[in-house]
């Protein structure tokens, strides 16, 4: 008997699964919260030159005496103070020839924090890559989390790996808000990373493994809401603490109750079945049936409980040229989606305005982009709502062009709309492709071809940051535009590439490369007088039938 037949005796998603699905979806506000906390602690607030010998300086002007001081210290920029010059010697009535040198020594603007770690470092003045090298860091430790603990949980299991993501999570939170120096803090950067990237693949494994095969695409998607509502509370949280330190401290802590989770949540039971471990997979089974009140089926295990059919290797996928296009442009798509999503978020304190109100428009953003895709893609399709968000998304973020060149009075307001909707795209693009991918992949190459995906996608998250601050290295308008610019024409391409890819809505899901060559047929006209068309059913050189399936038909 399969397994998947075992959960329709003993329940697909009763109140056994409903609890551990909602226990194993918290991790994912945590999760969030570290995700996202760059954007507070590591903002770089406005500041300049410190006056040399002034004890206490302050970035505000506290009076008459000070702005003298401040006027004979730190020459003008742009009509403004210097942010890294300051006059060789401190002399009254500079005039234009007076030398300056690169200050050592600033204060920050206080207004909307107290502290961040760039202030606190000093990540300033030449320096600000290092944040951007931060975040590199820990978008690293995202792919190589994604990759070691996923091969890892296949030998030790999903539940241990959960278990040691878990402690790394929590030491690296808490310890990131005693660190006092850069390479510290890079490394636990990279090792929160690590534990962001691998605990959500291990809750989300574990509670998807044990959901039936009618469920899993609605409990795929609404574990995204728990990741929104860590997105909403890092918002208050960061609101109230305005100590970079505290605001750590505060999203690390509540991480502490998941170690519960090692007597509270099992171990997977299609993990134990593929270690042999029959006895105390069937014990997990029978609790499920008590619970769901169900009745646990005779002869439940077999030869065949967990065969998944013949075997491929994921380079069956570049076979054909129809199988290459297909899974280069998922490749793609997946960089594109990470880069743009983690890109546009990293770019929010670069915008002007409150980031508080900022961020919280961002999320109401990704919200809308969420609900709109459960009540869309069973309606319009997997390929139109992908392409769909894609362009929306990406024509977006390149009309930001139109306030740069025209110099529109609310440039500022304009583009913080221009970045939500951008947002709003990527955000719906993002929840698409989990499913989309799945769908297009054989069973035979699906977790190997996600996995890939995967990898493409961290790869887009290292690189996010550098081109959220390329403005930092432009100044001007284009330090807001240039990284729009950037997010918008991947976006696009991506949107149009995806046109080429079949539709997989009401299809049967593809089982072998065979069948994925049939399905991607649908998607890619090969010459002037042919094209593919519905047939209902496929029949196969081994006379096997399929529900669905193009034959070729000459117009």
């Amino acid at each position: 008997m399969k397994f998947d037949d075992i959960l329709h005796h003993v329940g697909e998603f009763g109140p056994y699964q409903r609890r551990l699905y909602f226990l194993v979806c918290l991790p994912a506000i945590t999760i969030a919260f570290h995700g996202m906390m760059p954007i507070f602690i590591l903002d770089i607030p406005d500041y300049r030159c410190a006056i040399p010998g002034l004890k206490n300086d302050s970035y505000g002007s506290r009076g008459i005496w000070h702005q003298e001081l401040l006027n004979d210290s730190i020459p003008y920029k742009d009509g403004k103070l210097s942010q890294c010059m300051i006059y060789d010697n401190t002399t009254r009535h500079h005039d234009a020839n007076s030398s300056a040198t690169q200050c050592d020594q600033w204060v920050y603007d206080e207004s909307v924090y107290e502290n961040t770690a760039v202030t606190q470092l000093n990540l300033v003045c030449g320096k600000e890559i290092d944040r951007s090298h931060l975040n590199m860091i820990n978008m690293a430790g995202n792919l190589v989390g994604s990759l070691g603990f996923g091969l890892l949980s296949d030998i030790l299991g999903r539940k241990k790996v959960m278990m040691i993501n878990i402690l790394i999570h929590i030491t690296a939170g808490i310890g990131t808000a005693f660190i006092t120096d850069f390479t510290g803090l890079a490394i636990l950067r990279f090792m929160d990373g690590t534990s962001n990237s691998g605990l959500f693949l291990m809750v989300f494994g574990i509670g998807m493994e044990l959901v039936g095969p009618s469920k899993r695409t609605f409990c795929g998607i609404v574990i995204n809401f728990f990741w929104i509502l860590g997105l909403f509370g890092l918002g208050g949280i960061a609101y109230w603490l305005r100590d970079w330190r505290h605001l750590t401290l505060a999203c690390s802590v509540p991480a502490v109750v998941f170690l519960s989770y090692g007597w509270l949540v099992p171990e997977s039971p299609r993990w134990l079945l593929s270690r042999g471990r029959n006895d105390e997979a069937e014990a997990i089974i029978k609790k499920i049936a008590e619970s769901n009140k169900t009745a646990v089926p005779s002869n439940m295990f077999g030869d065949d409980t967990l065969d998944e059919g013949p075997k491929s290797k994921l380079s069956e996928m570049f076979t054909t040229p129809r199988l290459v296009i297909t899974s280069v442009i998922l490749f793609y798509n997946w960089f594109v989606v990470n880069l743009v999503y983690y890109g546009l978020s990293l770019n929010i304190g670069n915008l002007s305005g409150d980031i508080y109100l900022n961020y919280t428009l961002s999320n109401i953003a990704e919200c809308v982009a969420y609900i709109g895709c459960i009540l869309l893609l069973d309606k319009v399709g997997r390929k139109i709502l992908l392409t769909t968000c894609f362009i929306v998304g990406g024509l977006g973020c390149v009309s930001i062009l139109f306030p740069v060149i025209y110099g529109s009075s609310s440039h500022a307001w304009i583009t913080i709309m221009i970045t939500m909707i951008g947002r709003l795209g990527c955000s719906g693009s993002y929840a698409i492709m989990f499913v989309y991918s799945a769908e297009i992949f054989p069973t035979v190459v699906r977790s190997s071809g996600m996995g890939v995906c995967a990898v493409f996608s961290r790869i887009g998250g290292v690189v996010a940051p550098y081109i959220a601050d390329l403005g930092l290295l432009t100044g001007g308008d284009l330090k807001t535009a240039l990284p729009l610019l950037v997010f918008g024409v991947t976006s696009l391409l991506a949107g149009i590439l995806t046109l080429v890819l079949p539709e997989t809505l009401n299809k049967q899901l593809p089982e072998t490369i065979d069948d994925a060559k049939i399905l991607t047929k649908g998607g890619i006209r090969l010459g002037k007088n042919k094209h593919y068309e519905m047939n209902g059913q496929y029949q196969h050189k081994n006379g096997g039938i399929i529900n669905y399936g193009y034959q070729e038909k000459q117009t």
